[in-house]
């Protein structure tokens, strides 16, 4: 395992779950803090990812892109259950470029479109009329044309610095590799963890 390309090790690995998890194989706990360091977790869905890191999106009002906004710092879990694996990601954020966020904003169902519009994400929202009544608006103002991505809505790439593998091993004698590097540009270095 240890010879791998993290991301190319990740893709496999992805793989793998993609076959056997029941639901969002791409499904990863997000950990974010504000400036002061107070932490936050929730669970999103990759996107996407490459060489340069792992993509989500959301609204940029919401508590993560208000936090990330503070402290570009975050870290990931992907946990499959069914695999007794996890992958553990940790690294500077940045925000993906507009053409990725208008090509991945296009690519959504409609529907999933206007509730972007729609939802003031992490805000107290009065009832669910009130929401309900907010997806009625903008379903009517953009009527049967393309909706646009709003422009409170993109995407974040965590680029990380620490890559960690873990497997499942008997009596609790796991296997633990994690992949580090000083900068982007740098080199991978690797190391068996004790469990």
């Amino acid at each position: 395992m240890s010879d791998k390309d993290p991301f190319a090790l990740f893709a496999d690995w992805l793989a793998e779950a993609e076959k056997s998890e029941p639901n969002d194989p791409n499904a990863m706990s997000l950990a974010t803090a504000d400036a002061s360091g107070r932490p936050s977790l929730r669970m999103v869905l990759l996107k996407g990812f490459d060489a340069d890191g792992f993509v989500f999106y959301t609204n940029l009002g919401s508590r993560k892109g208000s936090q990330l906004a503070e402290n570009a710092q975050a870290a990931l879990l992907f946990h499959w259950k069914s695999l007794r694996r996890q992958v553990r990601v940790e690294g500077p954020v940045t925000p993906v470029s507009d053409q990725e966020a208008d090509e991945y904003f296009a690519s959504r169902p409609r529907g999933s479109q206007i509730g972007a519009w729609a939802s003031e994400q992490s805000r107290v929202c009065e009832s669910k009329f009130a929401l309900e009544k907010r997806v009625a608006s903008y379903t009517a103002k953009f009527n049967i044309g393309t909706v646009p991505r709003p422009p409170h809505w993109s995407g974040f790439r965590i680029v990380p610095d620490r890559i960690e593998f873990w497997s499942d091993g008997k009596f609790r004698l796991h296997d633990r590799f994690l992949y580090c590097r000083p900068t982007p540009d740098a080199p991978w270095s690797v190391d068996r963890l004790f469990p």
